[in-house]
């Protein structure tokens, strides 16, 4: 008998391509079909991106490259600056890396960005995957682009069975062995396919251009993968945030240290973060002045990543500002300061319900997106 004809392997990447070229979502960063991608934009989405969702940063971006269109204008601006248009975006080491990176690129690179990952991975903030995604789109070097859209098609596809974080070099592997000549399309079209087909629950397989190699749906287990480590336990702090206006309305706000958690954004003077709430007696030792504070029912209650935080908020208004190291900002302009969003829910309850100059605050008409 004749031998049987070898089966043709099929080729992936040209499927996803294919289905990109189609369904490839419209993005504020993303270039055209067939227009190179502006390395600034593209650098300027991912650090937005890491750990945050395309729908959260969409409006940030637009501000952002609406006040700073090019490299060299972002690096001239201030880091307060920065900072305020940040506010709300959560991570904000994010933004001090951005303000950096970009310092470098227009004082040290002419303006220019590297060209290649390994060279991109010598900016602030700019770690394996940013690096990668970069290289890829901005200039189609052959990486693997493995953010969490593309982790959990890939695990799907080959039905990777070992658990985050240790599975990520099996996934960049497999990954790096399908990236083709077009690897920015590559990139985003597995982002696109996780974002709107491969989704975490109940993916809508019949619509997938793998469906038919994809291990996992072959054996069932599609929705179980990747699979997750098991969340660790976050320990849970309480304290006092201390809300101060002026008869003019204006709120004290004061700047974290230039190091660690919300380095250098603005707060409300607060308490130490302990394992109970201070007493009230406590809390008036606690307070940054002396004045008539009052405390506001209810509880802000705040997630970071190592830890659950509940503060309790106390008020005052004062006849005199008081000698006290800090800025008094008109209730108008909360919304364009650099508070973070733990510290404008703390405002917010300070204010809630204090007349209508509080309330059509900007700071209190907005939500995070």
């Amino acid at each position: 008998m004749p031998p049987k004809p070898k089966t043709k392997k099929p080729d992936l990447s040209k499927k996803l391509l294919a289905w990109y070229d189609v369904h490839r979502r419209v993005l504020p960063w993303r270039a055209p079909a067939g227009k190179r991608a502006d390395p600034y934009r593209v650098w300027l989405s991912e650090i937005m991106l890491q750990q945050t969702t395309v729908q959260a940063v969409g409006n940030y971006y637009r501000k952002f490259l609406a006040k700073w269109p090019d490299v060299k204008s972002l690096a001239d601006a201030r880091q307060d600056e920065v900072l305020a248009a940040w506010a709300g975006l959560g991570y904000y080491a994010r933004a001090r890396n951005l303000h950096a990176a970009a310092k470098v690129v227009a004082h040290r690179m002419g303006g220019k960005f590297p060209a290649t990952a390994e060279s991109l991975r010598a900016l602030p903030g700019v770690g394996a995957y940013t690096s990668g995604a970069i290289a890829a789109i901005a200039y189609d070097e052959k990486q693997a682009a493995m953010d969490a859209n593309a982790e959990r098609v890939i695990a799907r596809l080959y039905a990777v069975v070992t658990p985050m974080p240790k599975a990520k070099p099996e996934l960049h592997a497999h990954c790096s062995a399908l990236v083709p000549e077009r690897a920015g399309d590559f990139a985003q079209a597995l982002m696109d396919l996780g974002s709107a087909i491969c989704t975490p629950k109940r993916p809508a397989c019949v619509n997938c251009p793998w469906t038919d190699e994809c291990l996992a749906r072959k054996r069932g287990i599609q929705e179980q993968l990747p699979v997750k480590a098991p969340k660790m336990a976050r320990p849970l702090k309480r304290g006092a945030a201390f809300v101060a206006r002026d008869k003019s309305g204006a709120v004290l706000l004061v700047q974290r240290p230039d190091k660690g958690l919300l380095a250098s954004m603005l707060e409300p003077p607060l308490g130490p973060w302990t394992e109970d709430f201070p007493s009230p007696v406590k809390a008036l030792k606690q307070a940054p002045f002396e004045a008539k504070w009052k405390r506001r029912p209810g509880i802000v209650r705040h997630g970071f990543t190592h830890f659950e935080l509940e503060t309790e908020v106390y008020v005052a208004e004062v006849s005199k500002r008081p000698k006290f190291k800090g800025d008094w900002i008109a209730a108008e302009n909360l919304g364009e300061v650099a508070l973070p969003t733990v510290m404008r829910k703390m405002v917010e309850h300070g204010l809630a319900d204090d007349g209508p100059l509080f309330r059509s605050s900007p700071l209190l008409r907005s939500r995070k997106p």
